[in-house]
Parts: structure tokens; C-alpha cells; sequence
């Protein structure tokens, strides 16, 4: 199961995010410190959290300036008020679960205030209203009464089964949902009369469509119950939370004994490291206390031994799995002394976690790098948290990596793309190292710029707050820079859709073995021709080749043109209308495949615009597009919707039509032979 939207209300700065579409693997939250992207990972954590997470709490989680009139003065019934709302996809071992119907279902599951939680499915058979039955059901009973008043002249009105159905409907209103225990109890009613009912007749009919509806209530009801349970946990990891490296396993055991909190911060992940072991901290306590096995035969020494033994071995294997995790996520270099391999063991009433080196060399781990360290408290919360059913968990990670090297970071960034695949991910950062340029389709925007409206969360291009948005632009400005000097040949686009599309044809052309962009040409997107033109007159000055497309013809764009062409020659500034056969006004890349594009927007997006495809032929696609989905329609979109189409294709570059491949292959041979 799949987390694919979400809304929050009412918890802490958060008066309503609005609706937040989740990406399929990672996404990623930005935004200033105190705009709320903590308040959202923990109210999301809340819908299905682990063990011995604290519950909504109105006085301390609902916003301060709301809390008098809200729930002093009960404004809003905790009971009736949804903090958080999720909706989630099925997979395909999802919906073989649930009955016919079923599979293309979302599941939708909300907590409210009072912490009780209400679900619901959309998307499969249509829930029934007492409305829909109504009719039929007063029809029926009325039927039912006149029968048994037949058979049972003296019976007292009371009596009248259609009195037991009163009982049985109470207050339903028309807008009222059958339930399950509802529809039982119909169900048994209907049966209990089904003698009174003539056979042959309309009634009967009717009864047989009563009861096929109520039935399929008792379906939903099942299907509600199965994806109940297949809902993922979310395992909410906290920069803050840490292992502490020796634990005093007495002094531990007494304060989980007695409840006793030392350290918020060390004592969770102390718990959560006792809990990935397998042990509790009395346990070990007692284990490492030789004085208290009162020895006193052979029998109780191999016992004791046996105990001293069964505790090595499982501390061992804990410490390869750990190893064996961190390297996946640490990634040493082997050109560099970089210790990781670990070991837990206990000596007398110490826990300790130390880190060895190629040259047998212990080191403990408080020692290590404050990165090293980080990683290591994740696991241990992340495994322990996740009840070993971490396969389906959702991680929320809060600011991670923030002590790690930014070249680390970098690599870290590729580390949560790992852990994504398994297990759907969201983090929260600062830092553009932990974003990459392909990537920005994945961020969401946490905005707190008015304490009225309170944290808002928003796409990059709907956002308003420049500080919000700073990780983003020094992500694309990082990955333009590294580009800039550190590579021979340069592609300049005028933006970042250009870039998906390139990238994209690119990568279809070499899958299916067609001479494709050559690999050492780094592709630079920026966001105005008269930035191409900045970028191409200082590359081309470091002695860098420099090859341009540039689609902005108008004459407000012509000086920037003509220094584009006096820096780099006209030989290195491409333009799409060398590569279209139609006449068209001002193209763009989008129209060297027109059609193929129309269908991925058709399937990604529901956008048909086919029709006008091939009866504006000289009409750029764009301005179709534009003209024909209105306010819906922006270019980032639609290349994003293209790229998620092209990803799923079996034919890969096959799929454009033999023209589009034609101009596609010219285009990329074009740019291939102007770095010559």
C-alpha cells in the first residue's frame, strides 16, 4: 500500500496544509525552520504509529491561538475533527487480496482529534445510503405487514414486523451510510420474514435485490478490514534521537522499571537499541551479575553458560546486520581509512557499541564521527520501530544527515534513494547537497508566511516564500556550477522541462540501442535566453565547447540571440525549427513529437487534445496545450507527465512514430557533431 495524498488540520502551526500529493518513492519536504515540516511528519506519524508514540493531545498539539475558541469554549467537537487524512494506492498484492471490485480502489483513512480514526474506500462499488433503499424497504415491510396480519388476524399492531425494522433503522436519514452491523441485522430481519413474502411475486424480486445490496455492503465492510491491515506504519526518525554508546544496564533497567525519564533524547534510542537486540535491559543485567546464578551444581552451570552463550551468539549476529547495513548507507571508500565495521558485546553491567578498523583496532563508537554516529542511531530506530515489519513502513526523516560532510550528504542522497525502494520515503532538509537537480519534481514546499493561515504546503512553482524555496535554487545552482567547470562539453537549454526531455529521449534511444547523446556532453538547464547567452560567453572564455538550444525568436530576445551566436558561432546554437517539417510558428523541442506527446498527456493527465494535433499542424503544441486545458495546463507538468509515461513503456523509443523518430535521431546526431 502506497501513500499518495495527505492533508493535516488543527495540530500545532498547521491550520489546514490543504491536499499534498506524495511521490511514489521519496519525497522531499522544504522549507525555514519553524515552518511546520515537523509538525507535519509527526501528525502524520500519529495516523499509524509505532508502539509507545504519545496520541493527539488538544491542549498541547491544537494551535495555541485557536485553543480558546476551539476547544475551551468547544467551537469544534474533537470527537468529529480530522487532524490528519490520508489516501493510499493499492498494489497489485493489495488488490489481489480484496474482492472483486476492489482493486482500483483508494484506501482513505483519517485520526481525529479524540484519537479514534474513521476509513473509507473510493473508487470501488458504490457505497449505499439508506436513500437507495428507502423505497424499497418501506415497500417491503408494508408487503410483509399484510401477509402476517393474514396468517396472524389477532396479533396487536405492535407486533407488525415492519415496527422491528423501525427499531432496527432508528434515525437514518436519507445521506446516512449502511454499514456492515447494519446490514447484518437488515439482512436478518429480511429472513426472518422471508415466509410472509409471496413467492413468484415483485416482492420477491425485491427482496432478492434488497438483499444483493446489503450483501455488497458486507464486502466493503471486509474490504475496509483488509486494507486496515495492510496499512503501512510510519517510522518517524528524528535527528535528535541517538544511541548511546555505553549503557549501564542496571541503571537502565531500574529507570524503565520505575518509569523514570533521565534522558528524553538517549534514552529512546537506548530502548529502541535493547528492542532491535531482542533483550531487555533487566536481562542483561542479570545475565552479566555472575553472583546472582546461585551456581551450585553442573546442571545450573551449563544453564548459566548456556545463557552467557545464547547471549553472545545474538549479540554477534546483531552486530553483521548492523555492519553489513551501515556499509549499504555509509558507503566507505576503500581508498580511505574509514572504519566500519561493528561490535556489540557486554562487559559485566556495560552495553557497549565499539567500531573496529582493517587493523583490529576497537574504537568506541562516541568516537566516530558525529555522522557516523547519526547513522548508526538511524538504523537501530528505524529496524527497532519498525517491529521487523520494516518492509511495510513508511520513513519519515527529519532533517537527516545534517552532520554529515556535504560531499557525504551527497551520497546520502542516494542512500534514502535506496531505502525509498523498498520503503516509501519522506525527509525534511536544509541542504541542497540532499537534493539533486532531477529531483526537484519530488520537493514539497512547507510555508509559514502568515500565522492567520498558518503552514501551507505547496508545489516549487506555486511557492512564495524566496527562503522556503533557497534549497531548491542552490541545489539547481550546485549542479550547474559542478557542471560548469568540470566538464569539457556543455549542452545549455533555456529550461528545465528541455532538460527532462532531452535526458529522457536520451536514455529511450540508448535502451533501445539507437545512437543516442554521447555520455561525456553535461546538460545545463537555465531559465532565460539571456541566461544562455551569460553562461555560453563564460564558458567558451575557460575554454569549454559550448552547444545551445534556444527556441525564444521574438524580437525581445534578439539581442540575447545574436551574443549567444557571437560567443560560441552559429554552428553551436541549435534551434527545434531546424528539425521540424511543418511550418510552424515559433516550435519548441515538444513539437519534434507532437503526437506522442498528445498521447502521454491523454494517459498521464487526461488532457486529449488528438483532434487539434493533426488539425493545427503549423500551431505550436504548446499553445494547443495552453489554449485548450486553461489554467490547468503549465509546461512543467506536462514534461513531468511525459517523463512518468516513458518510464513505463515497454517499446521505448519505438513508441514515437517512425516521423518523431526521424527528427529526434537529427536533433541528437546535430548536437553530438557540434562538439567535433
Amino acid at each position: 500500500m502506497r501513500l499518495i495524498r495527505a492533508r493535516i488540520k488543527g495540530y500545532k502551526s498547521i491550520k489546514d496544509t490543504g491536499y499534498f500529493d506524495i511521490e511514489r518513492t521519496k519525497t522531499i519536504f522544504v522549507g525555514p525552520n519553524e515552518a511546520g515540516k515537523t509538525a507535519i511528519f509527526q501528525a502524520l506519524q500519529r495516523l499509524n504509529p509505532p508502539s509507545g508514540i504519545m496520541p493527539f493531545n488538544p491542549l498541547r498539539d491544537y494551535p495555541r491561538s485557536d485553543y480558546d475558541r476551539d476547544i475551551a469554549r468547544g467551537g469544534i467537537d474533537p470527537a468529529a475533527f480530522t487532524v490528519v487524512e490520508c489516501h493510499f494506492a493499492l498494489e497489485p498484492s493489495d488488490a489481489a487480496l480484496l474482492p472483486k471490485g476492489f482493486g482500483n480502489a483508494t484506501y482513505v483513512v483519517g485520526r481525529r482529534l479524540d484519537n479514534s480514526s474513521w476509513h473509507r474506500i473510493d473508487g470501488g462499488p458504490k457505497q449505499l445510503m439508506f436513500s437507495d433503499l428507502e423505497n424499497d424497504l418501506d415497500r417491503f415491510s408494508s408487503h410483509i405487514d399484510k401477509n402476517f396480519k393474514k396468517e396472524n388476524p389477532a396479533a396487536p399492531a405492535d407486533d407488525d414486523p415492519s415496527n422491528e425494522l423501525l427499531d432496527i433503522l432508528g434515525l437514518m436519514g436519507e445521506d446516512d451510510r449502511i454499514d456492515g452491523d447494519l446490514s447484518k441485522r437488515l439482512l436478518s430481519w429480511m429472513k426472518s420474514n422471508l415466509v410472509y413474502v409471496d413467492e413468484g411475486s415483485a416482492e420477491e424480486e425485491r427482496y432478492k435485490r434488497l438483499k444483493e445490496h446489503l450483501l455488497n455492503v458486507e464486502l466493503s465492510d471486509k474490504s475496509l478490514k483488509i486494507c486496515r491491515s495492510l496499512m503501512p506504519k510510519f517510522v518517524l526518525y528524528s535527528n535528535y534521537l541517538k544511541v548511546r554508546p555505553t549503557i549501564h544496564l542496571g541503571k537502565m533497567a531500574e529507570r524503565i522499571e520505575k518509569d523514570m525519564i533521565e534522558d528524553p533524547i538517549y534514552d529512546y534510542g537506548n530502548k529502541c537499541f535493547l528492542k532491535f537486540l531482542g533483550f531487555t535491559a533487566k536481562d542483561l543485567s542479570m545475565t552479566g551479575e555472575i553472583s546472582k546464578a546461585d551456581i551450585q551444581s553442573d546442571e545450573e552451570l551449563r544453564e548459566y553458560m548456556d545463557r552467557l552463550d545464547d547471549r553472545k551468539y545474538r549479540l554477534n549476529a546483531a552486530s553483521i546486520r548492523l555492519t553489513e547495513e551501515i556499509t549499504n548507507i555509509w558507503n566507505p571508500r576503500p581508498d580511505r581509512p574509514e572504519a566500519s565495521k561493528l561490535e556489540i558485546d557486554v562487559d559485566g553491567q556495560y552495553l557497549k557499541v565499539v567500531v573496529k578498523d582493517e587493523l583490529g583496532v576497537s574504537v568506541e563508537l562516541d568516537q566516530r564521527s558525529e555522522g557516523f554516529q547519526w547513522t548508526f542511531s538511524f538504523l537501530v530506530v528505524f529496524f527497532a520501530e519498525a517491529d521487523s515489519k520494516h518492509d511495510n513502513s513508511i520513513l519519515l526523516l527529519d532533517e537527516p544527515g545534517t552532520s554529515l560532510h556535504a560531499l557525504k550528504q551527497a551520497e546520502f542522497r542516494n542512500t534514502v534513494s535506496k531505502l525509498s525502494e523498498k520503503n516509501q520515503t519522506l525527509f525534511s532538509t536544509h541542504s541542497p547537497f540532499m537534493i539533486g537537480s532531477n529531483e526537484i519534481e519530488r520537493v514539497r514546499v512547507v510555508e509559514l508566511t502568515n500565522r492567520e493561515a498558518g503552514t501551507i504546503v505547496c508545489t516549487p512553482d506555486t511557492a512564495t516564500d524566496y527562503a522556503a524555496l533557497l534549497p531548491v535554487q542552490e541545489a539547481l545552482g550546485f549542479d550547474i556550477a559542478q557542471s560548469m567547470f568540470s566538464n569539457g562539453k556543455n549542452l545549455i537549454l533555456e529550461n528545465i522541462p528541455d532538460y527532462w526531455y532531452i535526458e529522457t529521449i536520451a536514455d529511450m534511444m540508448r535502451t533501445a540501442g539507437v545512437p543516442s547523446l554521447d555520455k561525456d556532453i553535461s546538460i545545463m538547464p537555465v531559465s532565460s535566453t539571456g541566461k544562455i547567452a551569460y553562461f555560453a560567453t563564460i564558458m567558451h572564455a575557460k575554454k569549454l565547447h559550448v552547444t545551445a538550444i534556444s527556441d525564444s525568436l521574438s524580437e525581445a530576445h534578439k539581442k540575447d540571440q545574436d551574443r549567444l551566436i557571437n560567443a560560441v558561432g552559429a554552428r553551436h546554437v541549435l534551434r527545434s525549427r531546424d528539425f521540424v517539417d511543418q511550418d510552424i510558428t515559433m516550435p519548441t523541442i515538444e513539437d519534434l513529437f507532437r503526437e506522442t506527446l498528445a498521447k502521454a498527456a491523454v494517459s498521464e493527465l487526461g488532457w486529449d487534445i488528438m483532434q487539434y494535433v493533426s488539425s493545427m499542424q503549423t500551431t505550436p503544441i504548446l499553445r494547443i496545450f495552453d489554449d485548450r486545458m486553461g489554467n490547468e495546463y503549465s509546461r512543467t507538468k506536462l514534461a513531468k507527465a511525459f517523463m512518468n509515461w516513458a518510464s513505463r513503456r515497454n517499446d521505448g523509443f519505438s513508441s514515437f512514430t517512425a516521423d518523431e523518430q526521424k527528427r529526434l535521431k537529427h536533433l541528437i546526431n546535430e548536437i553530438n557533431a557540434s562538439f567535433k
